[in-house]
This record gives C-alpha cells, sequence and structure tokens, in this order.
C-alpha cells in the first residue's frame, strides 16, 4: 500500500529557501532509506511543502520522524531558526490501488506548473521532483526511487513504457486528483 505523504511549512511559509536546502532533504531521505526500508515512487519538493508516494515495510511514523527531525534540526541550524518549521504533523493518505497510485503521481509531478505562478515552463525543467528521471533528463541518483513499479500500472493499449508515463503526466486532464 503506498501512501500520499504531504508536509507543509508552518503558516504556508517556506521551509525550502534555496536549492541547496532542497538537495539537504534529498539526502536526508536518501540516508532514511539505509536506514529503513521503504521505497518512493514519486516525489516533489516545493518551496512551502512537499510530496512523497511511499510505501514500507516500516511503520510509516518511523521514517517520517527521521527525515522530518532531520531536516528541522538542518533548517534550525542554517537560518538560526527557533521554534517548529512545519504546519503540523505530516499527512499520510492512503492510495487504495494502482490506478489511483498512478494519478496521485502524476498530481505529484504536476504540481511545479500548477501553481498560480508556474515554478517552471517544462516538468522536465524542475529538478527537485522524480519527473526528470522518468523523463530521462536527470540520472536516478536517489537510492530511494523507484521507476519501475508506476510503469506496471499503466493501462491497455499503454504497456508501460517511460514514455507512456511520461506522457500520461504531461497531459492535460480533465480529472485532477485534489489535495
Amino acid at each position: 500500500m503506498y501512501y500520499h505523504v504531504i508536509m507543509r511549512g508552518n503558516n504556508r511559509e517556506n521551509i525550502f529557501n534555496t536549492p541547496e536546502d532542497m538537495y539537504h532533504l534529498l539526502r536526508i531521505i536518501n540516508h532514511a532509506h539505509e536506514t529503513f526500508h521503504f521505497s518512493m515512487v514519486s516525489f516533489c519538493i516545493m518551496t512551502n511543502h512537499y510530496h512523497f508516494l511511499i510505501k514500507s515495510d516500516v511503520e510509516l511514523s518511523r521514517i517520517m520522524g527521521h527525515i522530518n527531525r532531520r531536516y528541522s534540526d538542518y533548517y534550525s541550524r542554517r537560518y538560526n531558526h527557533v521554534g517548529r518549521i512545519y504546519q503540523q504533523r505530516y499527512t499520510p493518505i492512503l492510495v487504495e490501488s494502482p490506478q489511483a497510485a498512478l494519478a496521485v503521481s502524476r498530481y505529484i509531478h504536476r504540481n511545479p506548473i500548477k501553481t498560480k505562478t508556474p515554478m517552471v515552463n517544462e516538468l522536465i525543467d524542475y529538478p527537485f521532483s522524480s519527473f526528470p528521471v522518468y523523463a530521462g533528463g536527470q540520472a536516478v541518483g536517489w537510492r530511494f526511487l523507484d521507476t519501475e513499479t508506476l510503469l506496471s500500472y499503466m493501462h491497455p493499449p499503454a504497456v508501460g513504457t517511460l514514455r507512456e508515463y511520461v506522457d500520461y503526466c504531461l497531459a492535460e486532464l480533465e480529472e485532477e486528483v485534489e489535495v
């Protein structure tokens, strides 16, 4: 079972001020992957929140506690911040089917272009998402990222290729997952 995990900055304020902050979170996730057995099929780190589509045999609270505590400690040291940086505990939403996992992953990947002011013109240009890995614009490099599972969820006549998944994410569909 996958969970769509959402974590927001306190008062929706930025918790990722620089690209280095976002890369640091990715390094923390990679480190957590060494400690806990989990996989992600998609992620997107925005300036004031992030999304993960994650599955684990370990309690999700242990993984998220590890990731969020380490990032909060880093942020507090780097910015001499006192107090909490997160709005509340992370929000885990159970994803109950392969089709739902596809829809949620698409929603996650489209975040950078679905903001009031799009962060990029093309999804492949946003480096803090798993989309560029699927689209071939970024080397894999993240041990926690599973790029095979979503392909197996594609419906016939799709045969589950990277290109078909990328096209699915790029398509303008009427049904959007609301979070």
